[in-house]
C-alpha cells in the first residue's frame, strides 16, 4: 500500500473533516428536543423534514458544484448551517425548530458529496488516484476525532452551564473557522464542469443527461443503494442513543452530588468521545478490507442492521449496557463501509460529474432517512424505543435479503 504523503492540502482536508464535526449539539440533539417538550412523533416529522429539504436541494445542489464550482457550494452550505444553529439557539418551539431543520437541511444538500468530489480532483492531479480509499480513509478519520472531541467539549459546556441550549452558538464558531478554510482552498481543485467544457454541453441540460447515463449503469446503481441503505439507517436511528446512554449513566456512581443533567453531561460526553475515537481507527481500515465489491457491500450492510437488531432486543429487557455496545457496533460498521464505498463510487464514475453522482446517492439516502425516522419516532410513541429499532432493522434485513436475491437472478438470466 503506497504511503499517504501528508502535504499542506492533506492536512487541509483533515482539518475540514475535524472542524465539521465539531457540532456540540448532536451528543445531545434527543435529548434538547424532548426537554423542549417535543413527542418523539414530532421528533421524527423533523427529522424527516430535514430529509425533505435536503431532497428537494440535493441533486441540485450537486450539479451546481459540479457546474459552478465546489468552494461557492461550500460556503452556501456552512452559511446555512450557521442560520441553522442560531435559530435553534434562540427559538423554543415545533414551528421554529422546523425552519431550523429546513436551514440544516440545506446545508446537508449543498455540502454532501461536495468536499469528496474536491478530494478525488486533488488525487486525480497529483496522479494518486490509486490511493482514492486509503487517502480518503485518513482524512475522514479526522472527521471521526473532530466528532470525539466535539463530545467531550459539549459534555463541558452541559456541565457548567446547565443547558443543551448553549451547545448550538458554540457550534457556530467552528463552522465559521471552516468557512475561512475552504476560501483558502487552491482554485485548482474548485473544479467545474464549466471550466472543462465549452459551448452548448455548458448548461444544466447536459449536466442532467450525464447524470442519467451514469447512474444507470448497474455496477454504479448497486453501490449507490447498498451504501445509501445502511447509511440511512445509521442517520435515522444515531440520536436514539442519547436516551440509552442516560439509562447507562444512571447505573454509574460518579457526580452524585450534582444535578442529574450536568451529570448526563459529562458522562454521555465521555461515551461519545471514545465511540468517536474507536470510528476513527474504523475508518483508516477501510482500505484493509476492500476486496470484493459486492461481497464487502453486503456483508457489511448485514452486520449494521444485525447490530441494530441486537441493540434493539437488549434494549426491550433493559440490558442497556449490552445495547449500547450493540450501538456502537452500527457506527463502526457505517465507517468502515464509508472510505470503501466512496472509492469505488470514484472508480465507476467520470471525474466531472462525481459530485452529481454522489449527490444522487445522498438523494436516494435522505429519503430512506426520511422515511425510516419517521416510522422510528411514531412505533417509539406506540410501543418504546427498543421496539422500533428492532422492528426497522428486521424490515430492513428481509429487505436487503429481497434486493440481494432480485439481483442474482437478474444476473442468471443474462
Amino acid at each position: 500500500m503506497d504511503q499517504i504523503i501528508k502535504d499542506r492540502q492533506y492536512y487541509k482536508f483533515s482539518l475540514y473533516g475535524f472542524l465539521k464535526n465539531l457540532r456540540f449539539f448532536e451528543a445531545f440533539f434527543i435529548l434538547f428536543l424532548v426537554e423542549k417538550g417535543l413527542s418523539y412523533t414530532q421528533i421524527g416529522i423533523l427529522y424527516a423534514v430535514r430529509e425533505i429539504s435536503i431532497n428537494v436541494f440535493e441533486i441540485p445542489s450537486g450539479i451546481v458544484a459540479d457546474t459552478y464550482g465546489r468552494k461557492r457550494s461550500l460556503l452556501g452550505s456552512f452559511i446555512a448551517y450557521m442560520f441553522s444553529f442560531a435559530v435553534f439557539y434562540f427559538s423554543g418551539n415545533f414551528w421554529l425548530f422546523l425552519a431550523a431543520f429546513v436551514l440544516y437541511g440545506i446545508g446537508d444538500a449543498f455540502r454532501t458529496g461536495t468536499h469528496k468530489g474536491m478530494i478525488m480532483d486533488y488525487l486525480r492531479l497529483k496522479n494518486r488516484e490509486d490511493q482514492k480509499i486509503n487517502y480518503y480513509g485518513h482524512t475522514r478519520s479526522w472527521s471521526q476525532k473532530g466528532s470525539a472531541i466535539s463530545s467531550l467539549v459539549a459534555g463541558v459546556i452541559v456541565f457548567y452551564s446547565g443547558s443543551y441550549q448553549n451547545i448550538f452558538l458554540y457550534s457556530i464558531i467552528p463552522y465559521l473557522l471552516n468557512f475561512l478554510l475552504i476560501l483558502s482552498y487552491p482554485a485548482n481543485i474548485d473544479l467545474s464542469h464549466k471550466n472543462n467544457i465549452s459551448g452548448n454541453e455548458n448548461n444544466f441540460g447536459f449536466m442532467i443527461k450525464s447524470l442519467i447515463r451514469v447512474i444507470k449503469r448497474p455496477k454504479v446503481l448497486e453501490i449507490v443503494n447498498t451504501s445509501a441503505l445502511h447509511s440511512a439507517f445509521l442517520a435515522a436511528v444515531k440520536d436514539y442513543i442519547q436516551p440509552l446512554m442516560v439509562s447507562v449513566a444512571l447505573l454509574i456512581p460518579v457526580f452524585t452530588n450534582v444535578e442529574i443533567e450536568k451529570k448526563n453531561g459529562v458522562i454521555i460526553g465521555v461515551f461519545y468521545f471514545f465511540i468517536y475515537l474507536a470510528t476513527s481507527y474504523a475508518s483508516k481500515l477501510g482500505s484493509k478490507a476492500a476486496k470484493n465489491k459486492a461481497t464487502i457491500s453486503f456483508i457489511t450492510l448485514l452486520a449494521g442492521l444485525s447490530f441494530g437488531l441486537i441493540s434493539g432486543l437488549f434494549f426491550i429487557y433493559e440490558l442497556w449496557i449490552f445495547s449500547m455496545i450493540a450501538f456502537v457496533g452500527i457506527y463502526l460498521v457505517e465507517n468502515i463501509r464509508k472510505p470503501i464505498l466512496t472509492g469505488f463510487v470514484a472508480d465507476e464514475v467520470p471525474n466531472e460529474i462525481l459530485v452529481s453522482v454522489i449527490s444522487a446517492q445522498s438523494l436516494l439516502k435522505t429519503i430512506m432517512t426520511g422515511f425510516i425516522a419517521l416510522m422510528i419516532g411514531i412505533i417509539s410513541d406506540l410501543f418504546g424505543i427498543g421496539q422500533a429499532i428492532m422492528i426497522i432493522s428486521v424490515f430492513l434485513i428481509l429487505f436487503s435479503f429481497l434486493i440481494d436475491l432480485n439481483r442474482k437472478q437478474k444476473k442468471e438470466y443474462k
